[in-house]
């Protein structure tokens, strides 16, 4: 009921986990489906090595979406945009599917 505890090392005090970090909830480490929303076009060079996203070119921006693999992927992708010169309008991350079981 209580949750799981880690032990602060530095304090010797037990804390509460998150509810991301808590068995069955999401974490950092997990793959989501995004959107992000950028101003006027990308460039090609833009989803190298993001081949899981697409991107669709809308009246007044692009809208890049799909499922990246964890938060680190999501950083990489908003850096090389930055690095690229694009404007980052919005970042929407979509609920995610429940998963179907059988019981």
């Amino acid at each position: 009921m209580g949750g799981s505890r880690r032990t602060d090392a530095r304090h010797g005090r037990q804390q509460k986990e998150p509810p991301s970090e808590q068995a069955g909830g999401p974490t950092l480490t997990s793959p989501h489906h995004y959107e992000i929303r950028v101003a006027g076009t990308l460039p090609p060079e833009a989803l190298l090595d993001f081949e899981q996203l697409n991107a669709s070119v809308e009246p007044v921006g692009t809208m890049v979406h799909g499922v990246l693999p964890d938060q680190a992927a999501l950083y990489g992708l908003l850096t090389r945009l930055e690095a690229l010169g694009a404007q980052v309008l919005e970042v929407r991350r979509l609920h995610d599917k429940e998963p179907s079981g059988d019981g």
